[in-house]
């Protein structure tokens, strides 16, 4: 199934601690475009980030439209899945949180700045 960013959908989870897999929602960060043209999509983890936090989380300000029925976040825990197996749209996140992840994708993937190549430069010299 090919889907749209920010839509919300569910993807079969793996657990690291454990061999079980299970249903659980995710972030399509990639175009439609791209998801199609290579039969993959970019995810993010959502999750209810009870026991940790990571300084990246967005919390889901309006969850309505997401389908999701609890507090949740955006960790962006990122990876990549064949289109094949995304199960179904649960939902979307509205302009401000999608903007906000969109934001945060940006500074996540943006270079370095000058001050810090500058210093990498003055290590490998």
């Amino acid at each position: 199934m090919i889907f749209d960013r920010f839509d919300l959908v569910v993807v079969p989870f793996p657990f690291v601690d454990s061999p079980r897999i299970e249903p659980r929602p995710a972030l399509v960060l990639s175009n439609r475009g791209f998801n199609q043209a290579n039969g993959h999509t970019v995810l993010a983890m959502v999750t209810r980030a009870t026991h940790t936090r990571w300084p990246s989380d967005h919390e889901i300000e309006e969850l309505g439209p997401t389908g999701l029925r609890d507090s949740s976040v955006v960790r962006f825990k990122l990876f990549t899945l064949d289109n094949r197996i995304l199960q179904r749209r649960i939902g979307r996140l509205v302009d401000p949180d999608a903007q906000a992840c969109a934001a945060m994708l940006q500074t996540a993937l943006r270079e370095k700045t000058r001050r810090f190549r500058d210093q990498a430069d003055e290590r490998n010299t």
